[in-house]
C-alpha cells in the first residue's frame, strides 16, 4: 500500500492522494442524487448498502493499514466487486470506475498488481453497465471502448507513480546526505577551532609564562651565585625575580580570562619595547643598542611585535652567548620592520626547528606579516619581524 505523502515528496504523489479523497466527495454526492432520484426503492437500498460497505472497508483500511482482513488487496476485491454492482443498479455509477483510479495504484503494492487489479475494475463496469442496458452486443462493445480507455490511463498513471516514488527517495536520500555532510562538517570545524586555540594557547604560553620562567630561573641562579659576593647585585636580582613573577601573574590571570585580554600596557610601540629592553640589560648585563622609531600602530600589532622582541631576547639569552644586541624599529614603505641582531655564537638556521621561531611566524603570518631569520655559526644572528602597516596607518 502507498503510504500518506510527506514532506518533500514529488507533486505527482500529492495529487495522487489528494484525488483519492476527493474521489468519495463524488461518490457521495452520485450516491445523494442517486438517493434523491427516480430510482427505485429497492435498488436505492441496494445502491446505499454497498456504497456504505465499500466506504467502511476503506476506513478500516486507512486507519488500520497492518490488518490482514480486508488488506490492501482485500479491500481492491470489494471494490471491483461493488463497481460492477452499482455500475448494473444505477445510472451514472460507471463514472466510479474513472473516479476510483487512483485507489487502484494506492493499494496495490506493485506496478502490476495495480495493472491487475484495475484491468479487472475496467471488466467489473464493463458487465454491469452492460447488464444494465440489456445485455445487447452492442452495448458490450461500446462499454468495452470506453473501459479500456479509462484502463489505458490507469495503466500510464501506475508506470508514472514508480518513477516519482524514485525521485521521492533520492530526494530523500540526498537530504540524509546533505544533512550528514553539515554534521561531519561542522564536528571538523569543531575540531579545527579547538587545535587553532590550543595552538594559541601554547604559543601565549610559551610567549609569556615560559620565557618567565626561564627568566626567574637564570635569575635565581645568579643571585645564588653572588648571594656573598655582591650582596647589592644579588638584591636586584631578587627585585627583577619578583617583578617577573608579578608580570608572569598577571599573564596567567590574562590567559584564565580574568584580566584584560592583551595583558600589556597601552602606549606607544617604543616605550613598550623600551621598556623591555631596560629589563634585559638589568637581568643580563648585556650592552644594548637601540633605535626605535616612534610609530603608531593597533595594539594587536604592537602585542605581537613585542612578543617577537621577547622572544629573540630569550634566545639570545639561552643560546647566543653574546655581549651587545641591536634593536631596530623602523617604517619601511608599507611595512613596520623590527630588526634584532646580535653578536652571539649563531646557528644553522635549516636545522633550527624550535617552538619559539614557528610561533612567531605563525603569530606574524596571522596580521599577514613575516618573519626572517639569518645566521651562521660564528657570525651571530638577525631576526627581521615585518608586519604591514594599517590602511590610515592610526590605532
Amino acid at each position: 500500500m502507498l503510504q500518506r505523502p510527506r514532506r518533500g515528496d514529488p507533486v505527482w504523489i500529492w495529487v495522487l492522494h489528494g484525488w483519492e479523497a476527493f474521489s468519495w466527495g463524488l461518490i457521495a454526492l452520485v450516491t445523494l442524487i442517486t438517493m434523491l432520484g427516480g430510482t427505485p426503492t429497492d435498488r436505492k437500498l441496494w445502491i446505499l448498502a454497498l456504497t456504505a460497505g465499500l466506504a467502511l472497508c476503506y476506513v478500516r483500511v486507512r486507519t488500520r493499514p497492518g490488518a490482514r482482513v480486508p488488506g490492501g488487496y482485500g479491500y481492491l476485491v470489494v471494490l471491483v466487486a461493488v463497481m460492477g454492482a452499482l455500475s448494473c443498479l444505477g445510472d451514472g455509477f460507471g463514472v466510479f470506475y474513472a473516479v476510483m483510479l487512483t485507489q487502484f495504484i494506492v493499494f496495490a503494492d506493485s506496478p502490476r498488481g495495480a495493472i491487475l487489479f484495475s484491468g479487472l475494475g475496467a471488466v467489473a463496469i464493463t458487465l454491469g453497465g452492460s447488464l444494465r442496458e440489456g445485455g445487447q452486443a452492442d452495448a458490450y462493445l461500446t462499454n468495452s471502448y470506453s473501459s479500456l480507455g479509462v484502463w489505458a490511463v490507469a495503466v500510464v498513471m501506475t508506470l508514472l507513480t514508480p518513477r516519482a516514488l524514485a525521485q521521492r527517495d533520492e530526494r530523500a536520500a540526498l537530504r540524509a546526505e546533505l544533512k550528514s555532510t553539515q554534521l561531519e562538517l561542522t564536528e571538523v570545524y569543531q575540531r579545527q577551532g579547538a587545535a587553532e586555540e590550543r595552538e594559541r594557547l601554547a604559543r601565549e604560553i610559551h610567549d609569556t609564562l615560559a620565557q618567565g620562567f626561564a627568566s626567574i630561573i637564570v635569575l635565581a641562579e645568579a643571585a645564588r651565585s653572588q648571594l656573598t659576593v655582591d650582596v647589592e647585585r644579588s638584591a636586584q636580582q631578587l627585585q627583577s625575580i619578583e617583578q617577573t613573577a608579578r608580570e608572569n601573574l598577571a599573564e596567567a590571570r590574562v590567559l584564565v580570562g580574568a584580566a584584560p585580554s592583551s595583558g600589556v600596557a597601552p602606549g606607544s610601540l617604543a616605550a613598550t619595547l623600551r621598556r623591555t629592553l631596560d629589563r634585559f640589560t638589568e637581568d643580563t648585563g648585556l650592552d644594548v643598542t637601540a633605535d626605535l622609531a616612534d610609530l603608531a600602530c593597533d595594539q594587536p600589532t604592537r602585542i605581537a611585535l613585542l612578543r617577537c622582541t621577547q622572544e629573540s631576547l630569550a634566545n639570545v639569552r639561552k643560546h647566543a652567548a653574546a655581549t651587545t644586541v641591536g634593536v631596530v624599529l623602523s617604517q619601511g614603505f608599507d611595512t613596520i620592520e623590527l630588526e634584532i641582531t646580535d653578536d652571539g655564537s649563531g646557528f644553522v638556521v635549516e636545522d633550527s626547528h624550535g617552538f619559539g621561531l614557528d610561533g612567531m611566524r605563525k603569530r606574524l603570518a596571522e596580521f599577514g606579516g613575516g618573519l626572517t631569520v639569518t645566521s651562521s655559526l660564528g657570525d651571530g644572528t638577525r631576526v627581521l619581524a615585518t608586519i604591514p602597516l594599517a590602511p590610515d596607518g592610526q590605532e
